[in-house]
């Protein structure tokens, strides 16, 4: 019995050694325009990763998130819920070829929107939390970039986090999968960790 338990031991630790090598390391990569970031966190699902630094004299983070996406037809979004823990409620800004209008953008672009139901509008607005400057994106080696600061809410350094990753179909952003990672795809985030 010992050596059955030892044996599940030592397969349990070798899957999770496997799991962690097949993670990319945030921590080695480089963004546009030599934007650097002092801290990171490679997400647990999706394969998207947070890249933050945090400025405690006002309250701010310039964050990079980055996720794979197999095509540029594709969309990424990130966000924060002010209004609790899940995608309803949540502040996102979402990543992809399709502009504001829903007409194909000629380069990646960005749109912010409030998730207020399972079947959202999408509709390009303001934030429930301030963004002092524009966010940008970028689509490279296979992987969607959004790059935005954010004065985070309450002036709270703990946040209900969320992002997503999904299709594009009939030149509008699809509902992305509702089964295993993509509904495991909130966490609450420590900027000052």
């Amino acid at each position: 019995m010992a050596r059955l338990g030892r044996s599940a031991w030592l397969l349990a630790a070798a899957l999770l050694l496997y799991a962690a090598a097949a993670q990319p390391d945030c921590a080695n990569a480089t963004f546009q325009a030599g934007r650097t970031y002092r801290r990171c966190d490679t997400l647990p699902v999706l394969g998207a990763s947070l890249h933050w630094t945090y400025h405690p004299a006002n309250g701010t983070a310039d964050v990079a998130f980055r996720a794979p996406q197999s095509s540029s037809g594709g969309w990424v979004a990130w966000g924060i819920n002010t209004q609790g823990a899940g995608m309803v409620g949540s502040s996102v800004f979402i990543a992809s070829q399709i502009n504001a209008t829903g007409a194909g953008a000629g380069g990646v672009s960005v749109v912010t929107t409030v998730l207020e139901s399972f079947s959202p509008s999408l509709r390009n607005g303001t934030l429930r939390f301030d963004v002092p400057a524009p966010p940008a994106a970028e689509y490279s080696a296979g992987a969607y970039t959004i790059y935005a600061t954010v004065a985070l809410p309450g002036n709270s350094t703990t946040q209900n986090m969320v992002w997503q990753a999904g299709p594009v179909r009939g030149g509008a952003i699809a509902m992305h999968p509702t089964t295993g990672a993509n509904l495991r795809s909130t966490k609450k985030h420590d900027f000052t960790s």
